[in-house]
């Protein structure tokens, strides 16, 4: 599965040197917080010197836009089954360090019963969820982290009062330590901080990581700039950034 990089870089561009072609422009929506996201994880493989044994898998949804980003090994998945996958080649590659990399809808609707058995499991790879509040890709539908009176494409009179802690649950499903936190895109080095420790928890032998973070969705929540922020806080005061493990 590991593969060695034929790309060559320019040591001072600013991007990763794991990233696959340094001037691609991403594929992503104007002000999507994914791109930030995947710039921290990729300045974390080359820090830790992971890029040639690394397996990215990737979500059906706005995750998908990032399948062919890394010059690492990477897998796209059907809808919902990332975990699964990634977790079937740790169990056949065991030195390989495995990303599920998946939006909200991926893992705590269709994709909750992995999630959650995974967790039960303590599988030893690393999950990263994507919380934008919405179904990005199909249209900006309500999902199950949509937050009480959010108009989307399915609740134009306001969503209900119903939406999910993915990090907590994850945290509180089993006694067994797993390290779990939620980031921010607005706060880009203290999100890396939490990816790093979820990649060095794996790295370590420890079990399942997790990490969410609230991402922004200006084509689907119809925002500016200013607006685009002032949701995001929103979102924060709903789901509280920070380390939420049981370790």
């Amino acid at each position: 599965m590991p593969k060695k990089s034929l790309n060559k870089h320019n040591s001072n561009l600013a991007w990763p040197k794991c990233w696959k072609h340094s001037s691609k422009p991403h594929k992503f929506c104007p002000g999507c917080g994914h791109p930030i996201v995947l710039k921290m994880l990729g300045e974390i493989i080359d820090e830790l010197k992971i890029q040639n044994n690394t397996l990215f898998g990737v979500d059906i949804g706005c995750s998908l836009l990032a399948w062919d980003f890394f010059n690492i090994d990477t897998v796209q998945t059907h809808h919902g089954r990332t975990v699964p996958v990634i977790v079937g080649a740790k169990k056949s590659r065991p030195d390989a360090l495995c990303i599920a990399y998946v939006g909200d809808g991926g893992a705590y609707a269709i994709g909750a019963q992995h999630l959650v058995n995974s967790r039960i499991r303590n599988d030893n790879i690393t999950t990263i969820v994507i919380n934008n509040a919405n179904y990005g890709m199909t249209g900006g539908q309500d999902a199950p982290t949509s937050i009480p009176g959010q108009i989307t494409t399915t609740t134009i009179n306001g969503a209900d009062k119903f939406y999910m802690k993915g990090p907590e649950m994850v945290a509180n499903i089993s006694d067994i330590p797993a390290y779990v936190a939620r980031g921010t895109v607005d706060n880009p080095i203290q999100l890396k901080m939490f990816l790093k420790k979820a990649l060095e928890w794996q790295i370590q032998g420890k079990g399942f990581s997790f990490v969410e973070v609230l991402s922004f969705c200006p084509t689907n929540w119809k925002t500016d700039a200013k607006d685009t922020l002032a949701f995001l806080n929103k979102l924060k005061k709903i789901y509280p950034v920070g380390e939420i493990n049981n370790i």
